[in-house]
Formats: structure tokens, sequence, C-alpha cells
């Protein structure tokens, strides 16, 4: 990852109100809340990071004539679909979540209903 890159994501994270800068020798970045108070899904929502947006069909037609703006359209369904359920888990984990390890996550995770009340994991 490049130094600009970084220093992009950092400047979104520290506008979301993520990460807090301090400048000078002993500068840096930290934490601006309790990791167990920072949502996955806002600071992906910050990043610009969900997968379907509802009006995604309207500035992006894709090739085919049929396709753009069809009120029939499977592929949009799915994509909604996956994105309840994205939005669904990430709203949930939250930062400290993360810090846990892979047996702690994956109990963490079969806890959380899916769709139609399904669980996630088995």
């Amino acid at each position: 990852m490049s130094t600009a890159y970084a220093a992009k994501i950092l400047r979104a994270l520290r506008k979301g109100g993520f990460v807090k800068a301090a400048r000078g020798k002993e500068g840096g970045y930290t934490l601006a809340r309790p990791a167990a108070e920072i949502v996955i899904g806002d600071v992906m929502d910050a990043l610009g990071g969900r997968l379907f947006e509802s009006d995604f069909c309207d500035s992006h037609a894709g090739q085919a004539a049929i396709c753009t703006r069809s009120v029939d359209c499977s592929v949009r369904s799915l994509w909604r679909a996956l994105q309840v359920a994205v939005d669904g888990v990430l709203g949930k984990a939250t930062l400290r979540d993360l810090l846990q390890n892979e047996e702690e996550m994956n109990s963490w995770v079969r806890t959380i209903p899916g769709p139609g009340g399904l669980r996630l994991m088995q």
C-alpha cells in the first residue's frame, strides 16, 4: 500500500470519527473511541465500501438495452439480498470483535441470524 493511499484512508477514517490524528514527534493515529464502539459497517460506509446501492442501475446501465432500468432484474435482486446479508453482519461486528481468534469469531458469527431467520453458519 502506498503512503498516499494509506493517508487517503486515514483521512476518511478521521473525518468519519474513527481515528484521531496527533502531530509532532510523538504523533500518529489512535482510535477516537473504544474498539467495542466502532461498528465495522459504519467504517465500511465511511470508506465507500458498500457492495450494492439501490440507485446503481440508474447510473450503470450495462451493455444490453434490456438491462437498462429493467423492472424484472434477477441480478439486482441477488445483489440487494447480498447487501442485506452483509449489512446484517457488518452492522453487528465491532472492531473489538475482530480482535478475537478464529474459533471465537466463528462462534460469534453463528449467533447472527441471516435472511429469513436462517443462521449464517452452521
